[in-house]
C-alpha cells in the first residue's frame, strides 16, 4: 500500500499524508525516487586548534605529551594505597613496579633521585601507601604513577632498611665489642655535634654547669633532621677529626618521631661516627630509641644529659680522685722506702758475706805464698840446724879460701849470731 497524497497534489513533490483513510488511498504506479543531490564541500577554513581537521592532525607523541600535561595539571600530589607487584630495580637505578588492589592496577616508578626519601626497596606482596602524582608515559601512552614517597603499612620498610644497614656494618666489623674505645677519665675538650638551637645542647650545658666540670665545650653545629642533616653531620665529624683537639665527641639530638631520628640510622652517618679518631658518645632521642649511630659509637648514652655525665667528672669526683691518688702515692712511697731499705739491708749482708769470703780467700792465698816463700827462705834452712858463716863486713863466706887462719867471723844460726875465729890445725 502506498501512502495517499493530499488532495490537490499533482503527485510530484507533495508531502506524504500518513494519516489518510485507507479507502481514500489512490493507487499510483510505482516509481523509483530520484537520488538526492551530492553535497558540495564549502571552501576549507583555517583550523581553530590542532587536530580540528585532517590537515591539522597531530602526532601520537604530541597527543601523549598533551595528555600527560593535562593529567599532571589536573591532579595535585596525593596518597594511594595498594599492593606491590612485579618489582624491578633497573640497572639505571630506577625502581619499576605495579600497585594494585582487587579491582585495578597502575604502573609505578620511583626515580633514582627520589629514592633517598624511601627507607628501602619494597618487596612483592607488601601493602604500601605511595605519595606522588599520576602521569602518562609518552613513549607508550600508558598511565603511570610517579612515586615521591613510599611507606609500608606499619614499619615494614623501615625495619627492612635498618636490618640491611646493620648487616653491612656488622660485616665490616663496626659493631664488634673489641673495637670500642674507653673514654678518657679527665677530658679537657668535649666536641658536641648537634643543633645549636635544640634541647640536647641545653641539657648538656646544664649538666656540665651543675657538675662544675673543668672542661671546655666546643659546639659543632649541624642539622639533626631534614634533607641536609646527613651531609651536615658527616661534615661536622670530618671537621672534628681534622681539628684534632677534642678528647671526646658527643653526637646528640633530643627526642622525636621515628622519621625525625631517621638520619641517625643512615649508613653514611654511622660510618662517619665509626671512623672518627676520637672516642665518641651517641646520645640520640630517648632511652627507648636505639639507632645505628648508637651501635657503632664507643659509648651509647640513653639521653643527652646522660652523655654529659658519662663524658665529664664533677668537682667532687675530682677531689675524691685526688684524695685517692694522694693516698696511693703516700702508701706507694712508704712501700718503696721499705722495699729500698730491705734491699739495702740484704745488699749490705750480701756484701759483708762476699767481703768475708774474699778476705778469707785472699788470706789463704797469702798464707800459701808465705809458706812457699818461707820454704825458700835461708831462715828456714837455719831452723833445720844449718849455720851461715859471715864476715865482719857482712859478706857470706861460701868457700874454704875465704877462711884465713886467725880471722874472726860470725856464724849466723836460727836464733842469733855466734862470734867465731878461724884456727887451722896442722895435719899430723
Amino acid at each position: 500500500m502506498t501512502p495517499r497524497r493530499s488532495a490537490g497534489d499533482s503527485g510530484e513533490g507533495g508531502d506524504l499524508n500518513l494519516f489518510s483513510a485507507p479507502d481514500q488511498v489512490e493507487r499510483a504506479p510505482a516509481r523509483r525516487p530520484a537520488p538526492p543531490p551530492m553535497p558540495t564541500l564549502p571552501p576549507e577554513a583555517p583550523a581553530r586548534y590542532p587536530g580540528e581537521t585532517a590537515q591539522s592532525a597531530i602526532s601520537i607523541g604530541t597527543l601523549n605529551e598533551t595528555a600527560r600535561e593535562l593529567l599532571e595539571g589536573a591532579f595535585i600530589p596525593l596518597w594511594i594505597r595498594g599492593e606491590v607487584g612485579d618489582f624491578k630495580a633497573h640497572r639505571n637505578g630506577h625502581w619499576y613496579f605495579t600497585l594494585r588492589d582487587r579491582t585495578a592496577q597502575v604502573r609505578a616508578v620511583v626515580w633514582n633521585r627520589d629514592q633517598r626519601r624511601i627507607a628501602a626497596p619494597p618487596d612483592d606482596g607488601m601493602q604500601v601507601v605511595a605519595f606522588g602524582r599520576p602521569t602518562v608515559y609518552p613513549a607508550r601512552g600508558e598511565l603511570q604513577f610517579t612515586v615521591l614517597r613510599l611507606d609500608a603499612e606499619g614499619d615494614g620498610l623501615r625495619r627492612k632498611a635498618l636490618e640491611k644497614t646493620r648487616q653491612r656494618l656488622e660485616a665490616d666489623g663496626l659493631l664488634a665489642p673489641e673495637r670500642k674505645r674507653a673514654l678518657p677519665r679527665f677530658p679537657r675538650v668535649i666536641a658536641v655535634i648537634t643543633s645549636p638551637d635544640g634541647a640536647a645542647l641545653h641539657d648538656i650545658v646544664a649538666v656540665v654547669r651543675r657538675r662544675r666540670a673543668a672542661v671546655r665545650l666546643v659546639v659543632v653545629a649541624a642539622a639533626v633532621q631534614g634533607d641536609s642533616a646527613r651531609s651536615e653531620l658527616c661534615a661536622a665529624l670530618r671537621r672534628v677529626s681534622k681539628w684534632g683537639r677534642a678528647d671526646v665527641v658527643i653526637v646528640s639530638r633530643g627526642g622525636g618521631a621515628k622519621e625525625d631520628l631517621s638520619v641517625f640510622n643512615d649508613e653514611k652517618v654511622a660510618r662517619a661516627v665509626a671512623a672518627c679518631p676520637v672516642p665518641t658518645i651517641s646520645a640520640v632521642g630517648h632511652e627507648i630509641d636505639v639507632c645505628m649511630c648508637d651501635l657503632v659509637a664507643d659509648v651509647r648514652a640513653p639521653t643527652p644529659s646522660a652523655a654529659a655525665e658519662a663524658a665529664t667528672r664533677s668537682r667532687a669526683e675530682l677531689e675524691a680522685e685526688l684524695r685517692r691518688i694522694a693516698t696511693r702515692l703516700t702508701g706507694g712511697a712508704r712501700s718503696a722506702v721499705r722495699i729500698r731499705r730491705d734491699r739495702l739491708r740484704h745488699a749490705a749482708r750480701d756484701l759483708a758475706e762476699v767481703g768475708s769470703n774474699v778476705v778469707a780467700a785472699e788470706k789463704s792465698a797469702i798464707q800459701s805464698i808465705a809458706g812457699r816463700l818461707h820454704a825458700l827462705s835461708p831462715l828456714a834452712t837455719l831452723a833445720r840446724g844449718y849455720a851461715v858463716p859471715r864476715g865482719l863486713d857482712g859478706a857470706t863466706l861460701t868457700s874454704t879460701n875465704s877462711f884465713i887462719d886467725g880471722m874472726p867471723f860470725e856464724l849466723v844460726v836460727s836464733d842469733g849470731v855466734v862470734p867465731a875465729r878461724v884456727r887451722r890445725d896442722e895435719k899430723p
